[in-house]
């Protein structure tokens, strides 16, 4: 009798006991959100989705399951985390078995990279495009229904040719400064001062 209440005792001592609280992460799940947005990011590049096709991981169904699980990146308050947007397209794109298969070829990988380039190429112009505003249309000017005959128009005939007299302009006037005495003239100036002088001597010497 004591045997058998030994071994039921060791029965459920093997058995897991079913866990009365939930895990919780010790930094709050800092470190497994950063590590799934990482992950996440890794998916805008072609080259590595070609590396997890060549490596077998989409034939893993825990794998494809992650993918699918990744999905909630997608929602508005986790996608402002997102700095490479192309990761989420080829995240939606993973979800379909034809594109995983497609992926472990080179060629294909080749062919999303160059049309990945293509769009961060043309992106810019391409979106100004459909933001500049448009000028709008000019208004089409409808003919007038009826209008009355118009009579016609008179010519108006030309103008008598005139001649007019032109006349010769006026002499100018001579300039004062003709007048005047030239430079280095023979004629003596009138100085007031040395003509007393000669007349006192006049008067002394006779």
């Amino acid at each position: 009798m004591a045997s058998i209440k030994e071994e039921e005792e060791d029965d459920e001592a093997s058995t897991p006991s079913s866990p009365t609280t939930l895990y919780k992460d010790p930094d709050d799940g800092r470190q497994r959100f950063l590590l799934e947005l990482e992950f996440v990011q890794c998916l805008a590049n072609p080259t590595y989705i070609h590396y997890l096709a060549q490596n077998r991981y989409f034939e893993d169904e825990a794998f494809i399951g992650y993918l699918k699980y990744l999905q909630y990146w997608q929602q508005p308050e986790y996608l402002k985390f997102i700095m490479y947007p192309h990761c989420l397209f080829f995240l939606e794109l993973l979800q379909n078995a034809n594109f995983r298969n497609a992926m472990a070829h080179p060629g294909n990988k080749e062919l999303a990279h160059r049309q990945q380039f293509y769009f961060w190429k043309n992106y810019r112009s391409n979106r100004l495009k459909h933001i500049m505003p448009r000028p709008l249309p000019e208004p089409v000017v409808a003919p007038p229904a009826s209008a009355p005959p118009q009579p016609p128009v008179q010519p108006v005939p030309p103008a008598p040719a005139t001649t007019i007299a032109v006349t010769a302009p006026p002499a100018p006037a001579p300039s004062p400064m003709q007048y005047a005495m030239p430079h280095g003239s023979a004629l003596a100036k009138n100085d007031m001062r040395s003509s007393g002088v000669e007349r006192r001597k006049r008067k002394y010497v006779t």
